[in-house]
């Protein structure tokens, strides 16, 4: 069985900083395509950073120069560390790995910017 599970999201100041985590069990993460995607309220879900099997990594423009997506084969575990947080970052953040027609997703972790 499947399992993708989010932690590490919280309230946090404008200009702050948070690390949010993606544990998997029963896949492999450096096999897949692992994504981080975003929804805030009344908006539809949005990529925010994917990280490709072969080490490849895409950022949304809105989130370029201040998040980060690592991946820690070790741990089988895949991080989005996001630096110089904006109230407009508020959202519920999900995990993602995808591969071929295979599609897998986390039950999300919300993060809130606000003072």
């Amino acid at each position: 069985q499947v399992q993708l599970v989010e932690s590490g999201g919280g309230l946090v100041q404008p200009g702050g900083s948070l690390r949010v985590s993606c544990a998997a069990s029963g896949i492999t993460v450096s096999l897949y395509r692992m994504g981080w995607h975003r929804q805030a309220p009344g908006k539809q879900r949005e990529l925010v950073a994917h990280i490709t099997s072969t080490g490849s990594i895409n950022y949304a423009d809105s989130v370029k120069g201040r998040f980060t997506i690592s991946r820690d084969n070790a741990k089988n575990t895949v991080y989005l560390q996001m630096d110089s947080l904006k109230p407009e970052d508020t959202a519920a953040y999900y995990c993602r790995a995808d591969r071929y027609l295979v599609d897998y997703w986390g039950q999300g972790t919300q993060v809130t910017v606000s003072s």
